[in-house]
């Protein structure tokens, strides 16, 4: 299916193309998406697995919507609804395509909310502010690559184990980059691999993570790390027992952010042996093997 604002496709709407999806088909269902700025919300239900959203370009394909906390007004729980995409669907695909809240500094306002399993996405832009990128679902499994992904606070959090390689993580301002809530047990949560890690130039105190959950797990691994980076690394979010319970680790990374002698006591410095069991294959592992590579 083509969605195309100007008519020439099946659709003007990117959701109009997701209520046509089959529910639980057996292959793939591409919806290619020409280049245009479409201001809608965006679901992809539960039953509609196997959606591949395929952009014309990363620049010029632009999903966006100006949800947020304060303008849902829903009650505590209103972040979860300022979302501009949704995946609930396992087996999704997304490429070349921007995905922006475009609420601004105002609150709490998610971008891409993916709480599917086997998820994937590359080459696009995941643009907002507090709450950027939220990452859920049962045992869920989420890959991102050769992604930009910016924000403020907090902009890349929840309870699923995510990949990220390769990717720009920008900083608009002083603040936290991950707060996870990894469940207990759980062997990965999230892992940036060969990811830079960037800032606006007024950003010059950015802490790399802080634990939403108190069993929260985020690895860097060969990244480079930006002069914003704080040197202490890691902050509590005033629960000191994170302090016994998270796992907050780096490897081999790079830049003037890379102080690992000025880290909090309780993160570690992987070894080579430890950070060698930091694999695709290990991270991702699934009952569908090598779904990331497809």
């Amino acid at each position: 299916m083509t969605v195309a604002q100007d008519g020439s496709g099946d659709f003007t709407k990117i959701q109009d193309a997701v209520y046509a999806c089959p529910a639980f088909p057996y292959e793939k269902v591409t919806i290619s998406v020409k280049n245009g700025i479409y201001n809608e919300k965006v679901r992809i239900p539960e039953w509609n697995t196997n959606v591949v959203l395929q952009g014309e370009s990363k620049e010029k394909t632009i999903i966006t919507f100006d949800d947020n906390f304060s303008k849902i007004n829903l009650g505590r729980n209103s972040t979860f609804y300022t979302y501009t995409v949704l995946v609930e669907g396992d087996d999704f695909s997304a490429s070349n395509l921007t995905i922006k809240n475009a609420s601004g500094d105002n609150g709490q306002g998610i971008a891409l909310s993916v709480v599917a399993n086997r998820a994937k996405i590359s080459n696009c832009n995941i643009l907002g502010n507090q709450d950027t990128l939220y990452l859920s679902g049962k045992e869920a499994k989420q890959y991102f690559v050769n992604c930009y992904i910016e924000g403020t606070t907090d902009f890349i959090f929840g309870s699923a184990t995510a990949l990220f390689e390769n990717c720009e993580i920008h900083s608009i301002k002083n603040s936290y980059i991950t707060v996870a809530s990894t469940p207990e047990g759980t062997s990965f949560g999230f892992v940036f691999k060969n990811c830079k890690l960037t800032a606006e130039p007024s950003a010059d105190a950015v802490y790399l993570g802080r634990p939403w959950r108190i069993y929260a797990k985020t690895v860097f691994l060969n990244c480079e790390l930006g002069k914003q980076i704080r040197a202490e690394g890691w902050e509590n979010w005033s629960k000191p027992e994170a302090e016994r319970n998270t796992f907050y680790a780096e490897y081999n990374c790079s830049g003037e952010g890379f102080r690992p002698a000025k880290r909090v006591s309780w993160s570690h410095q992987l070894k080579k042996n430890e950070a060698e069991k930091y694999t695709i294959e290990n991270i991702l592992k699934d009952d569908l093997s090598g779904w990331y590579s497809k």
